[in-house]
């Protein structure tokens, strides 16, 4: 299975893709989406569309996950990342790709196998699992998504045989 996952920041949106029969996980390509923050909101969403259909188009994954959006203590901040995340999922939706959608509990609790790990602790578990070390926490987060997905959809997919 082939699987986009994507880290929703106004700033930095992390993506990567997989190759994964949900236990072992190989990474395909991954990067981050920068704007900068002296643009307008619209423009920046706008470039992360047009990134993010790239990404898609160049990898033809079938299935995609991003995180939940989560309450965060600024709530001006929360909305722009749900703006983000907006945009995320009307990429995935325009091109027919299959969505998934954890919190961030649920992802940390798959890949690191505690939902409460620090990115670093991430970071380090999506290097062990995919045998690819990930300098920019955006791009591991990203797989980290990815990876979560595909162990959960394999897992399924075996349990209903």
């Amino acid at each position: 299975m082939r699987v986009l996952g994507i880290d929703c920041g106004t700033e930095r949106t992390g993506w990567g893709v997989i190759d994964s029969d949900g236990r072992r996980h190989s990474v395909l390509g991954h990067g981050v989406i920068a704007t900068s923050p002296r643009d307008p909101l619209s423009a920046r969403l706008a470039e992360i569309a047009v990134r993010l259909r790239e990404v898609i188009g160049a990898h033809g994954p079938e299935a995609a996950a991003v995180e939940e959006v989560f309450y965060a203590q600024n709530v001006k901040t929360a909305l722009k990342l749900a703006h983000v995340r907006g945009v995320a999922l009307l990429a995935v939706a325009e091109a027919g790709v299959a969505l998934g959608e954890y919190s961030p509990l649920e992802v940390k609790s798959s890949v690191v196998g505690y939902g409460r790990a620090e990115k670093h602790q991430v970071q380090l578990m999506v290097k062990s699992l995919t045998g690819v070390g990930i300098e920019s926490e955006d791009a591991a987060d990203a797989l980290a998504v990815a990876i979560c997905h595909a162990t959960h959809c394999c897992a399924a997919m075996r349990a209903a045989r």
